[in-house]
């Protein structure tokens, strides 16, 4: 019987039966096949297979179906297994007993299977070696065939290299006799038209003079070029062989009587008809220009460029342009610049109308000449040095710097102002050129040399320019007289200026937008410097000089304007010494003396706020000059090295006087501001003030009268110092100012006894000052301050706690209280006040 089973994913194919074989001691037949064990293997098909006919798969639907055919209830302790009489093959039988019964039939089974796997794994090892044996006998048979095969390859590289090689000689081969035969055809037509030049040269070499016999070619005007192109190879084989200089004119000839008939004669026979061939063909090519015939024009400078490379015809041909021959076209083009205050206009229509013609005319001489470049060149190199150069030469007139020009005429300034413009707009003109296409020719460096001799004195006109400016500034202001300036800078509740005739009102006042003049001049100069001097070099020498103009006008307006300001401020003084009040003089006379120091102290205070607003005017000006200096000079000066450092030094020197006249004036604004207080308190202060009358009224916590005026002065003089000062000249004119005052309220004071009601008085008095000094923002003052108000305090202790106060905190300031104590009313009645000094 036969029988077909999966194993894995194939069918495997046993066969069964009385003739199979049978391992020894088996319960089944059992035949295993190796090719059941290729391609995709499944154990658990392989195994079910194998136990099929010992534990056949139980059918459920058969079990537990209410239908099915001789339904068996299940038991518990058994199995079902087909029974082996039902001829279907199908019958489920209950096999009673223990779970696995089948274990008995399944144990043979898996002997055998596992004894035919054994025989299985051996023939499979058998049949490797064999394989392994078969594999490397063709290896070795390979691998031998493969070495023949790499030995014949060798050799035919080899055959390859060889026929290569042979096939490169025999290209170089005939490449050489390719270059010997196109050599020997150059030979041969050089020797057929050396024969030809031979042959022409014999006839020019008849007789001096003597052109009467030549060929054809010579005289037929269907064959000019080809006769040019003739003459100039002969003139050069004659020149060459007779290792002349130049050509041998005829009339030399004619006049040497032994000269020979050699090659000489035919020279100089050649140069006299390529003179007459090329005159002809000037004469052709002007008249073919008259005509607007290009293309005549176009043949005649093809052939004349073998004429000295057409020098000729190019110069014949720019010469004749109109723009060169008109006379009309010169007096337009002066009329056009000529026209004062219009010459940047000017130059504008010109140089256009230039740029307009060079434009068409570059048309034209593309299409004429075979080298339109050299024409170009010309015609560019013409129009800059004949036509520019004239126009340039009747708007600038160079001045005399020993002859200044009015300023009623523009000054220097004109002149310098039309040459900036004239060489801008000039360097406009070259560039456009350039990019038309000249050839050669540099038309921006030839542009610059048309200035070359403006800018040999050009540092020094423009110097002179600008002291020219400065010196008309300052005449005009002083025309003007005492103006009220609203320059910036001015303080807050100023006057415009003082009304007093001795204050700086009555001179003239110094101003910020005088000197932003001062600098607008100094940039527009330093713009024309770098247009007019393109060097780095003598360009950063050049702004330096200009910047050194503005230094010293600076310097010079900054200084005298201190000055004048500083005038009025000596006339206040002297009015306060004149006005001071005696003591031995009438109360008639004390009042009037009273009026006057009045009139002193208002013009002390507008002298001190003009002097003020000078300081401040005077520090702006320093700082346009120093923002003038980063913004515009110090980036030129970068090229020479040391430059920067020295114009830095220049500056400092230039600004010194100034500086120095602004710290002479401030010392005399102390002078004054702490004299009309030291007056203030002398008008205003009453003995009363501190040894008040005992009447039975409480005490007066109020500052004295004298305090307040001083207090108020001071205040209305600190608004405007406060404006006018900055950094570190602000602290220490505020410090000085603080230190002078704390030494006039103590000599003020040492005038006066007090009474302990006039202590507490005083104490007030001091507070007032402290608060008021701590606007100084000075710490020096406001320590002195501080130890002055705890210094009055030995005007109320009583007597007996007084060395209490010298021991405790007035220990460093001893002698000043022992000063003070001695202006106690009590002083002298108290012992225990006199025993302090003992």
């Amino acid at each position: 019987m036969e029988r077909e089973r999966d194993v894995g994913s194939r069918t495997v194919k046993n066969v069964k039966g009385p003739s199979s074989k049978a391992s020894s001691g088996s319960s089944l037949p059992v035949l295993i096949d190796v090719e059941d064990f290729k391609g995709t293997f499944s154990f658990d098909e392989f195994f079910k297979n194998l136990v099929y006919e010992v534990l056949p798969p139980v059918n459920d639907e058969d079990i537990t179906s209410p239908n099915s055919v001789n339904q068996q209830p299940p038991v518990s302790n058994g199995a079902y297994r087909r029974s082996d009489s039902d001829s279907g093959g199908n019958k489920l039988t209950i096999l009673t007993g223990p779970p696995f019964a089948e274990a008995e039939f399944l144990q043979p089974l898996f002997r055998d299977a596992r004894k035919e796997l054994v025989d299985l794994c051996n023939q499979v090892e058998t049949r490797l070696e064999k394989l392994k044996k078969e594999v490397a006998a063709y290896d070795a048979k390979h691998g031998k065939r493969i070495g023949e095969l790499e030995k014949g390859v060798d050799v035919l590289f080899e055959s390859f290299g060889r026929l290569d090689s042979r096939i490169a000689g025999v290209g170089q081969t005939a490449a050489r006799i390719g270059d010997h035969l196109q050599a020997a055809d150059a030979h041969r037509d050089s020797a057929s038209q050396t024969i030809e030049l031979i042959k022409y040269l014999m006839e020019f070499n008849s007789s001096p003079g003597d052109l009467m016999e030549l060929s054809p070619l010579f005289s037929d005007d269907s064959k000019v070029a080809e006769a040019a192109a003739v003459a100039q190879k002969l003139r050069s084989y004659a020149e060459d062989d007779l290792g002349l200089p130049g050509p041998i004119p005829t009339s030399a000839m004619k006049n040497t009587p032994n000269a020979s008939m050699g090659l000489e004669v035919a020279v100089a026979n050649l140069q006299d008809y390529c003179n007459e061939l090329e005159n002809r063909l000037l004469a052709k090519f002007d008249a073919a220009s008259q005509r607007r015939e290009l293309s005549t024009m176009a043949e005649c400078a093809k052939i004349l460029s073998q004429f000295n490379r057409g020098v000729s015809a190019m110069q014949r041909y720019v010469a004749s342009r109109p723009m060169f021959m008109d006379v009309e076209v010169m007096e337009l083009d002066s009329k056009t610049v000529g026209e004062p205050g219009n010459t940047a206009k000017g130059l504008n229509a010109l140089y256009k109308e230039i740029l307009d013609t060079v434009q068409k005319e570059a048309a034209t001489v593309t299409s004429v000449f075979p080298s339109p470049d050299a024409v170009m060149s010309i015609l560019v190199q013409r129009i800059l040095e004949q036509r520019v150069f004239a126009v340039l030469d009747r708007i600038l007139e160079k001045p005399s710097l020993t002859n200044p020009v009015p300023m009623e005429e523009g000054g220097y300034l004109q002149y310098l102002r039309t040459l900036a413009i004239a060489v801008e707009k000039t360097q406009e003109l070259a560039k456009e050129l350039q990019t038309l296409g000249c050839g050669d020719l540099d038309a921006e460096e030839l542009a610059e040399a048309l200035f070359s001799s403006h800018r040999e004195e050009y540092p020094e006109l423009e110097q002179a320019s600008l002291n020219q400016l400065y010196q008309e500034k300052i005449a005009e202001l002083k025309a003007m007289g005492p103006q009220a300036d609203s320059a910036p800078g001015t303080p807050r509740g100023a006057p415009p200026r003082a009304t007093n005739p001795t204050s700086v009102g009555s001179q003239m006042v110094m101003s910020v937008t005088v000197v932003t003049e001062f600098v607008r001049w100094n940039e527009e100069a330093v713009h024309r410097c770098t247009l007019l001097t393109p060097q780095p070099l003598r360009l950063a020498t050049n702004v330096r000089a200009i910047f050194t103009c503005l230094l010293d006008q600076v310097s010079q307006y900054t200084t005298e304007g201190l000055e004048r300001a500083q005038v009025a401020l000596n006339d206040a003084a002297a009015m306060r010494e004149r006005f001071s009040l005696g003591s031995t003089v009438s109360r008639r006379v004390m009042a009037a003396a009273a009026a006057a120091a009045e009139a002193a102290a208002h013009a002390g205070e507008s002298s001190v706020r003009g002097f003020m607003v000078a300081v401040q005017r005077a520090t702006s000006n320093v700082a346009l000059v120093q923002q003038h200096f980063v913004n515009t000079i110090s980036r030129l000066l970068l090229p020479v090295d040391g430059a920067h450092a020295a114009c830095c030094e220049e500056m400092a020197n230039a600004m010194s006087n100034s500086e120095g006249a602004a710290l002479k004036g401030l010392k005399v604004c102390i002078e004054t501001i702490v004299g009309e207080a030291e007056r203030l308190l002398t008008a205003e202060q009453k003995a009363a003030d501190y040894r008040p009358l005992d009447d039975g009224n409480p005490p007066d916590h109020r500052p004295t009268t004298a305090c307040i005026r001083v207090v108020q002065y001071l205040a209305r003089i600190l608004e405007f110092v406060q404006s006018a000062l900055e950094g570190l000249n602000k602290q220490a004119f505020m410090t000085e100012l603080g230190n002078r005052l704390h030494k006039s309220l103590i000599n003020h004071w040492l005038k006066f006894q007090f009474s302990a009601s006039g202590g507490l008085r005083l104490k007030r008095d001091v507070s007032e000052y402290a608060d008021f000094v701590r606007s100084f923002k000075a710490p020096v003052v406001d320590e002195k301050f501080e130890q002055l108000g705890t210094l009055v305090n030995v005007f109320i202790v009583a007597p007996e706690s007084l060395p209490t106060l010298l021991d405790s905190s007035l220990k460093l300031a001893r002698k000043d209280a022992l000063r003070f104590i001695q202006l106690r009313e009590d002083y002298k009645t108290v012992k225990v006040a006199t025993d302090l000094f003992n």
